[in-house]
Formats: structure tokens, sequence, C-alpha cells
């Protein structure tokens, strides 16, 4: 490739480039309309809705596994080799379970970990950075 070749190659790129910054809408400021926008309010929902999720799988699940271990332990007295068979579906349900569990803990949690450093950052940027070099960067 040659120099000239290599220079207009950069230039192009440039004009189709975007990095860490939103297109100029029509009188060349940066456009409202953001990529991701994250509302407080709905990260508590989304939070508080896994968190429910999690109680109400840990309560109807767990009967379902209570359940099934009073009948294995019943079939496998009697001699039945369904009680062995309900027995190892009894463990599978026990470990499914917990893994959904922890699943909805998790992500409850990550959504609340979020708020709180959104909400650091927030004060960070308010009270660490002069309104002039904010008004600086956004120009």
């Amino acid at each position: 490739m040659a120099w000239d070749e290599w220079e207009q190659a950069k230039r192009d790129a440039a004009t189709r480039m975007r990095l860490n910054q939103l297109p100029p809408d029509a009188r060349g400021t940066a456009s409202v309309n953001a990529d991701l926008v994250v509302h407080d309010q709905v990260l508590g929902a989304l939070g508080d809705l896994a968190r429910q999720l999690r109680d109400r799988v840990a309560r109807d699940g767990d009967h379902a596994r209570t359940a099934t271990a009073d009948a294995a332990l019943e079939l496998t007295a009697d001699g039945l080799g369904l009680g062995r068979a309900l027995h190892a579906l009894h463990d599978a349900w026990t470990t499914k379970l917990g893994t959904l569990k922890d699943a909805c803990a998790h992500i409850s949690n990550h959504l609340d970990h979020s708020r709180s450093v959104h909400a650091e950052d927030d004060h960070k940027i308010a009270t660490d950075m002069p309104v002039s070099r904010i008004w600086d960067a956004i120009k």
C-alpha cells in the first residue's frame, strides 16, 4: 500500500468511526438519545422481582422436594425399586432447585450492587468534577 493510499484509508476510517460518543444531531451537538439508559427505579424493581422469584422457588420447590423424599422412603421401605429411582430424582431436584435459587439470588444481588455503584459514581462525578470541566467534556 502506498503512503497516499494509507492516508486516504485513515481519513475514510475517521469519518466512519465513532468512539465513546453519541452522533451529533442537526445542531452539531451530541444527540440526547443515549444507547444505554439505566433507571434506578427499574433496577430496583427487577431486583425485587428476582428476590420474590427466589423466595417463591424456594418455598414451592421445597414442597416438591419433601414430597418426593417421603414417597421415595415409603417405596423403598416396601421393597420397590421405584423408591431408589425416586430418591435419585429427589437428589437431582434438590441440586437443580439449589442452582435456580442461587441464580435468582445472584441476579438480585448484582442489580443491588449495580444500583449502589451507579449511585457512588454519580455522587463522585457530582462532587469531584468542576462544572466547567463537565461542560467542556460534553461540548
